[in-house]
């Protein structure tokens, strides 16, 4: 580990009642985790209330997203880092087939279907009302920012440098 010049501020163990004067010393990590916790928390049991889960969402989305479309391989290779374990992504496939919003063509290519397309745009639109609530008192300004500073922090601990890449 490289040693640090300058000052450094102390790291203070997680305190959920730490005031804004004491911020600077808390961990991200933690504030990173309590984050993605109660944001996933929150758009799953929105997407619960219309009987979807958030991977049915990703998969939607990818099977929609790309120039040409993915096989059942390419999906659940490109997902499957996001999913809870390494076989969810072929469950979540095989439910969008059973549902009928997705369909395979004679290329083993995976398409969505009139349906599976209506329920990828629905499921935006809640997306999007489930993001105002998350970013309520957030510009977009303070939100890029807090990106940054993230993405930063990833390429600081990252080996190459390069945020998102494994070391």
């Amino acid at each position: 580990m490289e040693l640090l010049t300058g000052s450094t501020t102390d790291q203070a163990p997680a305190n959920p009642t730490a005031t804004d004067d004491m911020l600077a010393t808390q961990p991200v990590g933690y504030w990173c985790g309590l984050a993605r916790t109660a944001v996933t928390r929150h758009l799953r049991d929105a997407m619960a209330k219309v009987d979807v889960t958030q991977p049915q969402y990703w998969v939607l989305n990818r099977v929609n997203g790309g120039p040409a479309a993915p096989s059942r391989e390419e999906v659940i290779g490109q997902l499957t880092h996001l999913a809870d374990g390494p076989h969810e992504i072929a469950r979540v496939v095989d439910q969008l087939l059973h549902r009928e919003w997705l369909r395979i063509d004679d290329g083993q290519r995976l398409h969505l279907t009139d349906a599976g397309e209506t329920a990828r745009v629905r499921l935006r639109e809640l997306a999007t009302e489930v993001r105002a609530v998350v970013h309520q008192g957030i510009s977009d300004e303070e939100y890029v920012a807090a990106l940054k500073v993230l993405r930063r922090m990833v390429a600081n601990v990252e080996a190459d440098g390069t945020p998102g890449q494994p070391s």
